[in-house]
């Protein structure tokens, strides 16, 4: 088993707070002293973690996505044969989430697109590949459950899990503006619940 250095602890540390302030913040109004302080690491050692503000917000985002798509990903494996179970659970699970947190924040993802996906090179190359796991995720968990006969096979699973990555986006954005899971019921209902379906 590999040892976690005390310096990948910090940058552990250093990513989960960036994870948090960039959700509540976004990529302008959080300072780097803020996030230093949380941590408590001094402002001149951060440039031994990350290379600039961009690159620690690149690094930010795959850290946070990786949460998403190692949980889908657990939830399929646990599944026994049932991939549209594990996707349900799944969107349950992460409803249940944003509810807790009175949708505070929304989706790291949608936000700091909005915000530095056109502006900042470093931050489009990381949402891109972000984006592109999280479908890759949602296209073998469909391709599961295809073979098991719950999803249409008429569709290519990638296809349906671009148009889910699209929908949840929106559904995402809307829930933060309603204070509300409706957006993202409707969307689940329509499509894993409706178009999707076998």
């Amino acid at each position: 088993m590999q040892k976690i250095t005390k310096k990948q602890t910090k940058r552990e540390n250093l990513l989960n707070q960036g994870v948090s302030l960039l959700m509540l913040q976004g990529f302008h109004g959080t300072g780097l002293k803020e996030i230093l302080d949380a941590v408590q690491i001094p402002k001149g050692s951060f440039y031994s973690y990350f290379s600039s503000k961009e690159d620690f917000a690149a690094a930010s985002i795959t850290h946070y996505i990786a949460t998403y798509v190692e949980r889908l990903q657990s939830y399929l494996e646990q599944s026994e044969g049932n991939a549209l179970g594990a996707m349900e659970r799944y969107v349950q699970e992460t409803m249940r989430e944003l509810e807790a947190i009175e949708f505070k924040g929304g989706c790291l993802l949608g936000n700091l697109m909005g915000e530095v996906g056109d502006t900042s090179g470093v931050c489009r190359m990381a949402l891109k590949t972000a984006l592109d796991s999280y479908r890759n995720a949602w296209e073998l968990a469909l391709s599961c459950a295809q073979r098991e006969g719950s999803i249409r096979a008429d569709k290519p699973a990638r296809e349906m899990a671009d148009l889910w990555i699209n929908a949840w986006q929106g559904a995402l954005l809307r829930m933060k503006i309603e204070h509300s899971t409706e957006p993202l019921k409707q969307c689940y209902d329509e499509l894993l619940g409706g178009l999707f379906k076998a």
